[in-house]
């Protein structure tokens, strides 16, 4: 008999169960840092040249650090496509609730009153 697997590997499985709020905290730092190094490397790679090493060498440094630059800004943009997600359902439900209260103070109002018309409060008997 042959056991079911499931497809999906176990590191998807752990990212699909991690919060919005989780993944923008550890994605903004890393892009951060991903980014940063890229520039380190990119500097490296300029000394390398400037310096007189084969040109195997500052490319392939260059070409590294664009990687890594790239990555960076990738994750990075990611970190930010979380964090506003979590602007936007806050302000929803913000405003959801407000809703909510509206009709609820709406409703209540109208079982209090009993049906009888209030007074103008401008005129004068």
């Amino acid at each position: 008999m042959i056991p079911s697997i499931d497809p999906k590997p176990p590191g998807k499985r752990l990212i699909k169960k991690m919060s919005t709020r989780t993944k923008w905290m550890i994605l903004a730092p890393l892009g951060l840092l991903l980014f940063s190094f890229g520039l380190t490397v990119l500097s490296e790679a300029a000394h390398q040249r400037r310096i007189g090493e084969p040109t195997q060498v500052w490319v392939v440094l260059g070409l590294y650090s664009l990687a890594l630059i790239n990555g960076g800004l990738i994750m990075f943009g990611e970190a930010l496509r979380f964090r506003i997600l979590l602007d936007v359902r806050r302000e929803t439900r913000r405003s959801m609730r407000q809703l909510l209260r509206k009709v609820n103070l709406k409703a209540s109002n109208s079982k209090t009153k009993s049906g009888k018309k209030a007074k103008s409060p401008t005129k004068t008997d």
